[in-house]
């Protein structure tokens, strides 16, 4: 006979809620969210204005164009195209024509896409404006608060280890089979979530912000550093654009890693700070 010898209990999985955003991080990320959705309609709108991209000090209809968008009457009706330097791409359905009032005309953006639907670009600057000044405050007291309580040092900076390019590598092999930390390292940011916020805090949102003083005359007069920086309105307004796109990329991604990893904890931490994490506890 063999006598019975007492195995280890596995390890019981509890969940306990810890504290991950501050009240400030919480609060200017709606006021971000707030501002994103009606920059972008908005900025949309102004856009159809003029739907055409220079690079240099000017950029009129007769000089060559980085990036158009608009339609072309042809036998079977109006057709939408995207051009991008020589190469001209069809987009009808998508960009180039909208359907107003069950007619189609040639718009860049369609009307569900702009704000206001309708054509008008003083009401359309007048909503940019208002919640682009509204970033720039919210953004302002985002970074005083950062430096201040410590949370780019402590939440964003990258560790040596994070740096390197092993760690990296497999950081984003993790994230395209939708393998995402648990336990304690799911209550910090990782490498990828700190260098793509340090990207668009530090850089794409200043640019944003940047580029859109120097397209404002008054500003120019102000500080005419601004246009020697960018090389002109032209070159600042096609940064601009090329910013904001980055920015949807970017929210878009976001988005999908948030559903992905679980959408009411990462919501219940953005609305009362608190994230649930499992942790291993012998029950032995």
């Amino acid at each position: 006979m063999y006598a019975a010898t007492d195995s280890p209990s596995p390890p019981l999985m509890q969940k306990r809620l810890v504290r991950r955003h501050s009240f400030i991080v919480r609060l200017t990320h709606w006021i971000n969210l707030l501002c994103f959705v009606f920059l972008l309609p908005s900025g949309l709108q102004i856009f159809n204005a003029y739907p055409q991209l220079h690079f240099g000090a000017y950029g009129a209809d007769t000089d060559p164009a980085l990036v158009s968008v608009g339609a072309e009457q042809r036998a079977d009706g109006l057709r939408g195209y995207l051009r991008i330097g020589a190469v001209k791409i069809p987009t009808t359905g998508l960009l180039g024509i909208s359907s107003d009032a069950g007619a189609e005309t040639a718009r860049a953006f369609p009307a569900w896409l702009t704000l206001p639907s309708y054509l008008d670009l003083a009401a359309g600057r007048r909503w940019h404006l208002f919640f682009a000044w509204l970033l720039v405050v919210n953004g302002t007291v985002y970074l005083a608060h950062g430096l201040y309580s410590g949370h780019f040092r402590r939440d964003l900076l990258l560790s040596w280890e994070q740096m390197k390019l092993r760690h990296l590598w497999q950081q984003l092999r993790d994230h395209a089979c939708l393998h995402f930390p648990k336990g304690e390292e799911a209550r910090r940011y990782n490498a990828l979530q700190k260098m793509t916020y340090l990207l668009v805090v530090l850089l794409l949102l200043p640019l944003m912000v940047c580029t859109g003083l120097t397209m404002s005359p008054g500003m120019d007069a102000a500080l005419p550093l601004l246009l020697d920086c960018f090389g002109g309105r032209a070159s600042a307004r096609t940064l601009h654009f090329i910013a904001a796109m980055l920015l949807v990329l970017f929210v878009a991604v976001h988005v999908t890693m948030v559903a992905a990893s679980g959408p009411w904890n990462n919501l219940r931490s953005m609305l009362s700070g608190r994230y649930a994490i499992r942790t291993a506890e012998d029950a032995s």
